[in-house]
């Protein structure tokens, strides 16, 4: 909702006011991500023997979804910038188990035919200072990453669904450099490092911004989630993946 919100609101705004055009600029962006999970999972068990594979256990396939984002910079040294971004991540599968693990309390055997869905959906919300903005740009802050995750395992009569969300801080830092007027090689990331669970998400892009504002986008992103405890959740995955993308930059 707040995203759909500074979509409309904010390019009216710069549209409509000279004065308001100088002082913020504004970038509204969707794109895909191609994203292919690797790592494993397990739910109420401490005993990494029952470790689920995500590829050969649940048998998740990749999968292609959207992303969506709108940040806001101004010229206000002290007051943060801000970045919002939607990313929509499912990968759900079918097969048979490779090895067999108990899940929930539930044991699932090997060779018995599964049926899997992980969703790890979430929203970023970064707030973040430029350092540099000529040809170099340099930007750190923090991000809050709102994480609605949900998985369901189904074998047989079998049915296991358990969730787990929350919002993680983390910091932020991001590097670019604009060799040309409108051409940007950017590596931006978010990372998080607590007792033995930790979560980063680095992205590396190459964008282009045309003289009539439309831009496109296209570079790759890694999420790598290890968590201890989580929510009974213990786990050590990875999505990563090339994306695409466009842009309107005001």
């Amino acid at each position: 909702m707040l995203l759909r919100q500074l979509a409309i609101a904010l390019p009216a705004l710069a549209m409509g006011s000279p004065a308001f055009a100088d002082f913020i600029g504004a970038r509204f962006g969707a794109g895909m991500w191609d994203h292919d999970p690797s790592g494993h999972i397990r739910y109420q068990t401490t005993n990494s023997s029952h470790n689920a594979d995500l590829k050969n256990d649940l048998n998740l396939e990749d999968d292609k979804e959207g992303y969506f984002y709108a940040l806001v910079e101004h010229p206000v040294p002290l007051i943060p910038n801000i970045k919002v971004m939607q990313t929509n991540l499912t990968s759900s599968g079918s097969g048979t188990i490779n090895s067999t693990f108990d899940y929930g309390g539930t044991t699932f055997s090997q060779s018995q035919p599964i049926t899997s869905e992980l969703v790890l959906d979430h929203t970023d919300v970064t707030l973040y200072w430029q350092l540099l903005d000529n040809v170099v740009s340099f930007d750190f802050g923090l991000t809050a990453k709102m994480v609605d995750a949900e998985a369901t395992l189904t074998s047989g009569s079998d049915t296991v669904n358990n969730s787990f969300d929350g919002i993680v801080p983390m910091g932020y830092l991001g590097v670019g450099v604009t060799p040309w007027p409108g051409l940007e090689f950017r590596v931006e990331g978010n990372a998080l490092d607590i007792g033995d669970s930790s979560l980063t998400d680095v992205t590396a892009r190459v964008s282009y911004t045309t003289s009539y504002l439309l831009g496109i986008e296209a570079g790759y992103r890694s999420l790598e989630m290890e968590l201890d405890d989580l929510d009974d959740v213990y786990a050590n995955m990875k999505f990563d993946g090339p994306f695409l993308g466009v842009y309107l930059d005001f």
